[in-house]
């Protein structure tokens, strides 16, 4: 078991390029936070490695660290169409975190199921930030609940925006 890394599974009915479809759009990652700390999203829908968009966040939800609202930027650092999706954040902490969240989806076979993990890794984070103890920021329960609603808004027929 990796100490710096967490992962929670769930099959979808759904095809992966549909969910996958929700995971680039900077309003899905909205829809489906179970968090609370995503408020809106700006951006278009991300393509390829190195696209941005901007969230602006409110940790007030989780009641931890009292940041106020603040913007970050979601910095794509994987991305395999309908296969993999990948992002680390850059915001006003400086040096930037490190950590990376991100999703995999497989192909369950003919009955149209996707297997998705999602993923939060705090491995390569900056030492700083990783040894202060602020990590990891979500828990799997978070992660298992985000699954939750995005099998949800795609079940539902997910509508950007």
């Amino acid at each position: 078991m990796d100490l710096h890394r967490l992962e929670a599974r769930r099959l979808i009915a759904a095809a992966p390029d549909q969910i996958f479809a929700v995971l680039c759009d900077p309003d899905g990652h909205v829809a489906i936070d179970s968090s609370g700390m995503l408020q809106s999203a700006e951006g278009s829908v991300v393509s390829a490695v190195g696209d941005r968009f901007v969230v602006h966040m409110d940790r007030e939800a989780l009641g931890d660290y009292d940041l106020g609202r603040y913007d970050v930027e979601v910095v794509i650092s994987r991305f395999e169409q309908d296969v993999e999706i990948a992002w680390t954040i850059d915001g006003q902490i400086k040096p930037p975190i490190g950590h990376t969240y991100g999703y995999r989806l497989t192909s369950t076979g003919g009955d149209g199921t996707t297997e998705v993990v999602s993923y939060y890794d705090w491995s390569d984070a900056h030492p700083k930030w990783r040894d202060s103890g602020i990590l990891p920021v979500l828990d799997a329960s978070a992660l298992k609940a985000t699954l939750g609603i995005l099998e949800r808004a795609v079940r539902r027929g997910y509508v950007r925006g």
